[in-house]
């Protein structure tokens, strides 16, 4: 599919414009969530409903001035008390005499001293005096290049060859000051054990998937079981936004809804950013229209009349704001389908969690899955690619997964890196979804260890990304006539431009501490999210939980994801305990990987397919889109057989609190229970993602 035209135009090529058309959602979130969750996260249970009334009051008026922001601030007394305290400890510090001077002198030496033995410090480690700096940069390329020399050994690089990789690599180690760590005693347990037990078995079972409910479930999704649409009331076109996950759920989502309102399908596009810059086509056109031809009539533009259409102007443009989330199929028959006879064109923009999971008509839901696992197939190009990183993880077996054939198509049993066939199985690689890329580290509001830089680097970025989220963390007082205004506002919820306040003074009141004069709210702090199991787990996290799950220090490691917030260093722990760990940009070489290199959604096509593959996938955040997607498909197409490690955070987060008194034996019991219950697959329950959870009798077919 195609990049969208600009969407500031005001014609039927994609304008942008809010229609009154259709009623506002008062289900927004406030404080924007990172697009990580395949299924609608639950709403706080301690929240006031916004659509519980009460009586109109006449008399109030809402200003929506930085005097509301003052008026929240709780200006009283008490704060008038400590302005008082203030200026008395002031007064004390100027007036001190002699005995404040002699402070200040004796705070000043030992600034001097401290400073200057690390001002010497690093000197000597600038000069390569074998400091610590210089042994984490001397093992992080030795472990990345020891799985480089087994490559350059094997593979043989069209192109550029494999020295190049090799010289770039100084380039890539790009270290940062060391990262101060609390499992410093269980990492040192963990590079024990894995250094007893690498020439012995694996504990049994390891690579398996648990024998269960999976195993009876076979695809059958390609059914029909319906005569074809005619489309004949009106086109929809859809330019999904978001990345790859987002974008492919929104496909199958405006599918869908063509076929309910029997309408013409244009082939969607995408949304250019300034992140998913992608400009060119991600999946076969050709293939989608034809396969889902008996479902529903797709065309690749609008007719020429409707061509010149101003959707800006007549009110067609459809946006993520005017429609509810998770929407039922008579929402779109009540509010869109009239406006598609009327325009004979709607224009959706977004798109990716609009149409609610239940309750959806069997055929319509079938649809769906047929879409996702069947009609979506990526472009030649990116399945060459993507069976390049398969054959590399797999040491260059001729022998193909059991995914290959429905992931890169043609390219799974000829591949130009194949230089002699092997016998037996495909060698077994273990995929690592590592979600610890800056937007959701900061959006966690977690610490992982980087000190003050991290909380100022961190605190940068909320405030551009995340807006409410600082607005928040800066409120340390809350008026005590806080619950009696958000009662004031909800009468006013027909009002869209006060939804968004509706919604955030919502989320204020039930997390608000009610004193004798003010009602103080407090965030929760770092600590108490590390123990509720809210904080992504860290590379150092995942590498202790790999090692007492029983993987060999030898595992290959296929690790999917963008930019790991820490760079290389913040890698260190986890390949030091396995070396040959790799992603996409150290198994391709640069000519290989330079057409997807600055395109997103592209470069997580190239992970989709890595993971999907693999003999073992472990995520690390069970919200995150790409280990929806990738998990599904495996379900889907797996027959039970390719295991899924799907950690619970919150039981993994009270095992790594002992880590400073637990024994290595224990770790291991605790971990192993803790994944063991997560690796069973269940039927689908009830409002949950098709996409994630497709064992169920619309998307696959029970046997027993």
């Amino acid at each position: 599919f195609r990049k969208s035209s600009n969407l500031n135009s005001t014609n039927a090529h994609g304008g942008v414009k809010k229609t009154n058309q259709i009623p506002k959602s008062h289900h927004h979130v406030a404080t924007t969530m990172p697009s990580t969750a395949a299924d609608p996260a639950p709403s706080h249970p301690s929240c006031p409903d916004p659509s519980s009334s009460l009586k109109p009051s006449t008399s109030f008026q809402f200003d929506t001035s930085s005097s509301f922001v003052a008026f929240l601030s709780g200006d009283d007394s008490s704060s008038s008390r400590g302005k008082k305290r203030k200026n008395e400890n002031r007064r004390r510090w100027r007036g001190g005499g002699r005995g404040g001077g002699v402070v200040l002198v004796v705070v000043g030496l030992v600034c001097v001293v401290c400073f200057g033995g690390n001002w010497l410090m690093i000197c000597r480690i600038g000069r390569g005096g074998g400091g610590l700096g210089e042994k984490i940069g001397t093992e992080k390329k030795d472990s990345i290049g020891a799985v480089v020399s087994k490559l350059k050994a094997n593979v043989s690089w069209s192109g550029v060859g494999a020295e190049s990789v090799e010289e770039d690599l100084p380039k890539i180690v790009k270290l940062r000051k060391p990262l101060k760590t609390p499992y410093g005693r269980l990492l040192a347990m963990a590079a024990h054990s894995l250094a007893e037990k690498q020439y012995k078995p694996e504990p049994r079972g390891l690579w398996e998937q648990p024998h269960n409910l999976a195993s009876t479930w076979k695809p059958c999704s390609e059914q029909r079981d319906w005569p074809a649409s005619e489309g004949n009331n009106g086109y929809i076109m859809v330019t999904a936004n978001g990345g790859l996950n987002q974008q492919r759920v929104a496909i199958c989502n405006a599918v869908a809804v063509a076929r309910l309102l029997n309408a013409t399908l244009v082939v969607p596009k995408f949304m250019y950013s300034s992140v998913w810059r992608d400009v060119s086509d991600i999946y076969q056109e050709e293939h989608f229209i034809t396969y889902l031809r008996p479902d529903v009539r797709i065309v690749k533009e609008l007719p020429r009349e409707l061509q010149s259409l101003d959707l800006e102007a007549i009110g067609s443009v459809v946006r993520d704001d005017d429609t509810l989330k998770e929407a039922k199929p008579s929402f779109f028959r009540k509010y869109i389908k009239p406006l598609l006879l009327q325009n004979r064109v709607v224009h959706f923009i977004g798109f990716a969690n609009r149409l609610a999971f239940d309750p959806i008509p069997f055929q319509l839901q079938r649809l769906r899955c047929r879409c996702n696992f069947h009609a979506l197939q990526f472009v030649p190009k990116i399945q060459e690619t993507g069976m390049l990183i398969l054959q590399r993880m797999r040491q260059n077996s001729s022998q193909p997964g059991p995914l290959d054939q429905n992931l890169v198509g043609p390219y799974a049993k000829v591949s130009k890196d194949v230089k002699r066939p092997h016998a037996g199985k495909a060698s077994r690689y273990l995929a690592l979804h590592l979600r610890f890329e800056i937007d959701m580290v900061a959006h966690s509001l977690c610490e992982f260890g980087g000190g003050e830089e991290e909380r100022r680097e961190l605190e940068a970025y909320r405030q551009i990304h995340f807006p409410a989220l600082t607005l928040i963390n800066k409120s340390k007082k809350l008026a005590t006539n806080l619950a009696f205004l958000f009662g004031e506002l909800l009468q006013f919820s027909w009002y869209p431009p006060l939804n968004p306040v509706i919604l955030l003074m919502s989320f204020l009141i039930s997390h608000i501490e009610m004193g004798d004069s003010i009602a103080i709210f407090r965030l929760p702090s770092p600590a108490v999210l590390r123990e509720e199991g809210l904080c992504p787990l860290a590379p150092e996290e995942a590498g202790l939980m790999l090692a007492a799950l029983g993987f060999n220090r030898k595992t290959y490691i296929f690790l999917a994801g963008a930019q790991i917030y820490g760079g290389r260093s913040r890698l260190a722990a986890l390949s030091n305990l396995y070396p040959n760990l790799v992603t996409k940009e150290d198994l391709l070489s640069p000519s290989e990987i330079a057409p997807f290199s600055n395109f997103s959604s592209q470069l997580a096509t190239l992970d989709f397919i890595g993971c999907s593959a693999a003999s073992a996938f472990a995520m690390t955040d069970s919200g995150s889109q790409l280990s929806a997607l990738v998990s599904g498909y495996r379900i889907y197409y797996g027959g039970g057989e390719m295991m899924t490690i799907r950690p619970n955070k919150r039981r993994l987060a009270n095992i790594f609190l002992k880590n400073s008194t637990i024994e290595w034996k224990i770790f291991e019991q605790r971990v192993r229970k803790a994944v063991r219950q997560t690796k069973q697959i269940h039927s689908r329950p009830l409002a949950r993602s098709i996409y994630r959870h497709p064992c169920s009798k619309e998307c696959m077919c029970h046997t027993e």
